[in-house]
């Protein structure tokens, strides 16, 4: 049976002309009625895309028209099909952030690539980690610090030195960023399904924001990351150029 395919783009002049193009030759479903979201631009917008079928269940393949693809398969107008036939299909479990604010609020939110936690002000950020309950580390100072995924191993948290993680890898990356003290500490991998406790000590001088990929939470107080139990995203990528293949590739780049 033909597949259905639902073309989506970011508003970018380039991957909305696409969008009508491939529309005319493949057909253009609804997205609730498509087997596979195409998504069309960079990786801002497949990121976006992937939070959006989260719950649909959707099978999102991405085809690069913005400036950055790493999460994009390569463009081409030709056997569009074959391709999508032929891809690895990849199943991505988002973190859930469980922020409290200093007036007590408590927010929620999914991130595919991290949860980050970045001082507000000039004054470097002070936290407390406990992994389950446990405080693993007492005090740490720095600009900010990260929970990351195998998916977004590759994004914020290469750029804070953070290391790279198959996507098949049961494990998070927990990175500093800019730390002060402990100066040598340099982040820990961690079992993906320990909860991250991360409490802001003197939140009134030393001011944090918690970001669940593009959901930021202003002036927290605690902060707690855990894998989802519930939701997951799914992701083809080329057979020529898995996904694997791109992380792995990533660790011989110099």
């Amino acid at each position: 049976m033909a597949r259905t395919f639902s073309f989506i783009a970011s508003p970018a002049p380039d991957a909305q002309a696409t969008a009508t193009h491939l529309a005319a030759l493949y057909g253009n479903a609804r997205a609730e009625e498509a087997d596979v979201i195409v998504a069309l631009g960079g990786d801002g917008f497949m990121l976006q895309t992937l939070h959006d079928q989260m719950r649909s269940g959707k099978i999102v393949y991405g085809m690069n028209r913005g400036s950055v693809g790493f999460l994009m398969n390569e463009y081409s107008d030709q056997d569009l099909a074959a391709r999508i036939d032929a891809a690895v299909e990849n199943t991505i479990r988002p973190l859930e952030m469980t922020a409290t604010d200093t007036e007590g609020k408590i927010h929620t939110s999914l991130a595919i690539n991290e949860v980050s936690l970045l001082r507000q002000s000039y004054q470097a950020a002070k936290l407390r980690i406990s992994i389950d309950g446990q405080v693993r580390l007492e005090e740490l100072i720095c600009d900010g610090v990260m929970v990351a995924t195998p998916a977004g191993s590759t994004a914020y948290n290469l750029s804070a030195h953070g290391p790279i993680l198959p996507l098949d890898a049961q494990l998070l990356a927990l990175t500093p960023v800019s730390p002060f003290r402990p100066r040598r500490w340099r982040g820990a991998l961690l079992p993906s399904k320990v909860t991250v406790s991360i409490d802001v000590l003197e939140p009134e001088k030393r001011p944090v924001n918690a970001v669940a990929d593009h959901t930021e939470v202003k002036s927290v107080i605690e902060v707690r990351v855990a894998e989802s139990a519930e939701f997951t995203t799914r992701i083809l990528t080329d057979s020529s150029h898995s996904w694997n293949d791109r992380i792995l590739a990533e660790q011989f780049q110099y």
